[in-house]
């Protein structure tokens, strides 16, 4: 599942650089997280780096964008380019 960026976000700029996906970008009033791109830093890191910094707890899954971990590591591999054999 992918990640959901809250109204309670207060655009702090801790999480964008975080981002190993480059799906963090700035929305109308918020920032906001591409569905597409995120993948929960599966195939980068243990956790999701872009929680573990924001410092108001704003990110959390994604309602509507369920996700298995294997589905999120196709999408790593997808986005990066890696050779799956």
């Amino acid at each position: 599942m992918a990640l959901f960026i809250t109204n309670e976000c207060t655009n702090c700029d801790m999480c964008v650089p975080e981002c190993p996906n480059q799906a963090i970008f700035e929305g109308e009033k918020v920032y906001e997280i591409d569905v597409e791109r995120c993948t929960e830093c599966v195939g980068f890191y243990e956790h999701q780096t872009c929680v573990e910094v924001c410092p108001i707890e704003c990110i959390v899954p994604h309602p509507e964008h369920r996700e298995s971990k294997e589905k999120l590591l196709e999408k790593f591999h997808a986005l990066n380019l890696f050779d799956r054999s």
